[in-house]
């Protein structure tokens, strides 16, 4: 295991959208920050100059960035490198390696398409650019577990598990790891996080827009793959894992991996698909399409912890509002005139919540209840450090956490193969509203889904 900080950093797809968008206003607030003094190389086949990628930071940083902050820029500029070359071609790497000059433990971000991961690595191994090196890798990871096991295996044959960090973005969000560490850190939690005071947990990904002119991209990914395999499953982990060992670094995604194996393979009978009206004509979207814009799935976990809790999973676009938000139930107590009960409430976008519903009586001549919600948290969107600055930084210094190891990643795409593709029919919804009406049954058992506001 490679344990030195990295002393340069080199991303290749340079000239590309997502370094356009995340990459760049990321070394933006790390330079503010006053952690960017390394060498940072783009890598890309463009035809363009070093004047042109800093023209393309900047024009970065000002539209997804919050602004230029022109101290911290100059760092940036001072720092910015260009190679501009064929993946395919030799002399690519060689310049690279020219670039790096007395870099001794660089790290090689790939944010290019997985069907160059072997192109880069083999090039990066051939002309000692891999040498004591960490590789990060951009999400989707795979397409099912076929895929995903031959790309760590491309992987492996240059780069050990232990340097390998998968970038999910949402393990970067600052209300994720609240979630986390609020199961954790309070007493009050543990003795009743389980099968014999939960009753149920919902966990919905709501969007109000579309697919953005990314008809393309999602025709090959579809809401499973896109957010379903990744995003929601890190959040099952991080809800039903066991407490992590705090004097071992690997604990945490040790306890994630053992919740992916402990969930149930999916079956098409606890799945919902669904396809907003109107998605067929987007472009780069098949007239024809049977991708799914919304998905709901009923899981189980076998486990001491979580037997016969269910856990719903909702996902989708077009949806009446934009928000993140897990709901877990508590059973109700042996009171009958108790028509409520108590919940955990995290809401992880676009605003951080994290509510608790205790129940109190209504003021008046009748015993009665009412739900009173009690904010443990409350803060707005762009309070907290953005993902990609956090998982950048994380991964020059080598810690892992946040990033998806090898075990747990197959772990899950072992837990949606069953549900990939056509295995239900893909029913039609209106935007606005919550998907088909028959991903009502899946909930039937515990009054219905959640409705984030």
């Amino acid at each position: 295991m490679n344990e030195a900080r990295s002393d340069a950093l080199a991303f290749f797809g340079a000239t590309g959208d997502l370094a356009h968008k995340k990459i760049f206003p990321a070394l933006h607030a790390m330079a503010r920050r006053g952690h960017l003094n390394f060498p940072v190389i783009g890598v890309a086949k463009s035809g363009w100059g070093l004047e042109q990628l800093r023209a393309r930071a900047r024009d970065s940083i000002q539209t997804f960035g919050g602004g230029v902050d022109e101290k911290a820029f100059a760092v940036l500029i001072e720092h910015l490198r260009y190679v501009d070359g064929d993946y395919r071609e030799e002399a690519t790497y060689n310049n690279l390696r020219r670039e790096l000059g007395n870099s001794e433990h660089p790290a090689h971000y790939l944010a290019i398409p997985p069907s160059l991961f072997e192109t880069v690595t083999q090039g990066l191994d051939k002309s000692g650019c891999a040498r004591n090196a960490r590789l990060i890798v951009e999400k989707p990871f795979g397409r099912d577990l076929p895929s995903a096991r031959e790309l760590n295996r491309i992987i492996h044959t240059v780069f050990p598990e232990d340097d390998v960090y998968r970038i999910d973005h949402y393990l970067g969000k600052e209300p994720v790891q609240n979630l986390l560490l609020f199961r954790f850190a309070n007493t009050f939690l543990e003795p009743i996080w389980n099968r014999n005071y939960v009753d149920s947990v919902q966990i919905t990904m709501a969007e109000s827009f579309g697919v953005q002119g990314r008809g393309a991209f999602y025709e090959e990914a579809g809401a499973i793959r896109d957010v379903v395999q990744n995003h929601m499953l890190q959040v099952v982990g991080f809800l039903a894992m066991e407490p992590p060992v705090t004097t071992y670094h690997e604990s945490i995604r040790d306890e994630q991996a053992k919740v992916f194996r402990a969930i149930r393979p999916l079956s098409p009978q606890d799945l919902v698909r669904g396809q907003f009206k109107g998605y067929r004509k987007e472009p780069g979207v098949s007239p024809q399409s049977t991708v799914e814009t919304f998905a709901a799935v009923r899981l189980h976990i076998d486990s001491w912890r979580w037997e016969d809790v269910p856990f719903f999973i909702r996902a989708g676009k077009c949806l009446p509002v934009t928000a993140t938000e897990v709901l877990v139930t508590l059973k109700r107590p042996p009171l009958r005139k108790v028509g409520a009960t108590n919940y955990y409430r995290f809401r992880l976008g676009p605003d951080m919540t994290i509510a608790a519903a205790a129940l109190v009586k209504k003021p008046g001549e009748q015993w009665k209840s009412e739900c009173t919600e009690l904010k443990l948290v409350h803060t707005r969107e762009g309070d907290e450090m953005e993902a990609y600055e956090r998982l950048l930084s994380d991964a020059m210094i080598g810690d892992g956490m946040l990033f998806a190891r090898e075990d747990a990643v197959e772990a899950a795409w072992a837990v949606v193969q069953p549900i990939l593709g056509d295995v239900t029919p893909v029913l039609e919804y209106d935007p606005g509203t919550w998907g088909p009406r028959e991903a009502d049954r899946l909930t039937e058992e515990i009054g219905g889904w959640h409705m984030p506001q």
